[in-house]
């Protein structure tokens, strides 16, 4: 059988998900292992982790060499654990004789900065990082409402949008499925803010975009594109992320609700519907390409779509492990194709030259 390891940061990280990977690995000849990146002995090259008894259906601990084939799911943080785990993931890119199902994303200034050029440049909000506070006065003076992302954030945390009225300046977020607003009465006590703000975290600017729908509810448009046993590249499904009304995420973290597709396409203008249609298949069809071009090779991507009032339609977050919560919510007839894409595409990789695919593309192994 093929051994296939699955990482993450802990062992309760996604269980769910793994674990219904993992009893679909019989059926396809695959032994499934999980593992915390830290237990790796680094003289024994042996792991201290799971492996999934098919029989009883359940996980046990053991021993073992870490697998040739890895699906990376660790989420890291700020904290220690995660600066300790990063290192030890990317020497495990590194080896040769081991292949990961997809090798990760830069973070979203690095994203933008190789997609500026492209194809796709007019979908993307423009972008600048923020060396300091100066930078987001000059916009705010210009009259200009923003939003500010922690260039490695996820999951919608510590995004911020700023408004300047005339002596005031008004900054909302959303924390634990809360709005919070504050006032600052004056630039000072805004910049006092935003240093210890950028102390803790680097940030990027962009200007606000009204992605709301006609409940003043901010929505996107959530896809996943995966490859399939072949290695080609498919949509393999989307669904609408709906917000809090009058916030500024639409993350199912933040307290967002879904729906369908379909139910939310048949509500909009069927000449509109048709020029989304057609947007989303150039988009979709390009940026699969764009990205295993400037970086190394990945298995699957979530891209977030946000559509403003006016029309306009942009790419808003690109991520390599993306979740499979508004799919399996929306469209629950898929779930055995999503716990069964790991393991086929492992399979494909098992009897791929791993060396000629991670070198065949830029040599970034440091993302």
């Amino acid at each position: 059988m093929t051994a296939f390891g699955i990482m993450s940061l802990s062992l309760e990280s996604e269980a769910s998900y793994i674990t219904e990977i993992a009893k679909h690995g019989e059926s396809l000849g695959v032994e499934c292992f999980r593992f915390i990146p830290s237990e790796i002995n680094p003289y024994t090259l042996q792991v201290k982790g799971k492996r999934f008894d098919h029989r009883s259906q359940a996980w046990f601990d053991a021993e073992f060499p870490i697998p040739n084939l890895l699906y990376d799911r660790c989420f890291y943080g700020d904290d220690e654990h995660s600066k300790q785990c990063l290192p030890i993931v990317s020497w495990l890119k590194s080896k040769e004789d081991i292949t990961f199902l997809g090798y990760g994303l830069p973070n979203k200034l690095e994203l933008y900065d190789a997609l500026k050029d492209t194809v796709l440049s007019a979908y993307l909000p423009p972008t600048q990082s923020v060396p300091g506070p100066g930078v987001v006065l000059k916009e705010l003076h210009a009259g200009k409402r923003i939003i500010l992302k922690p260039v490695n954030g996820s999951q919608g945390y510590g995004i911020y949008y700023l408004r300047k009225s005339d002596k005031t300046i008004h900054v909302k977020t959303e924390k634990q499925q809360k709005i919070i607003s504050r006032i600052f009465p004056n630039e000072a006590k805004l910049t006092q803010w935003l240093q210890s703000l950028f102390r803790k975290h680097q940030y990027l600017m962009q200007p606000y975009l009204e992605l709301s729908n006609q409940d003043s509810q901010p929505f996107d448009i959530r896809i996943l594109m995966q490859k399939n046993d072949k290695g080609i590249w498919g949509v393999r499904g989307r669904g609408i992320r709906v917000g809090t009304t009058g916030g500024i995420l639409s993350n199912l973290s933040a307290g967002g609700s879904v729906k369908t597709y379909a139910e939310w396409a048949a509500a909009i203008p069927p000449a509109k519907g048709e020029y989304i249609k057609h947007e989303l298949q150039y988009i979709l069809r390009e940026l699969p390409q764009l990205l295993e071009k400037r970086f190394l090779p990945l298995f699957e991507i979530g891209v977030d779509i946000g559509i403003a009032k006016n029309g306009s339609i942009w790419i808003l977050d690109i991520n390599s492990k993306p979740g499979r919560k508004v799919l399996l919510q929306t469209r629950p007839n898929l779930k055995d194709i999503l716990f069964r894409a790991p393991l086929l595409y492992a399979k494909l990789l098992s009897q791929t030259d791993s060396k000629e695919r991670k070198y065949d593309h830029a040599k970034t192994l440091s993302h």
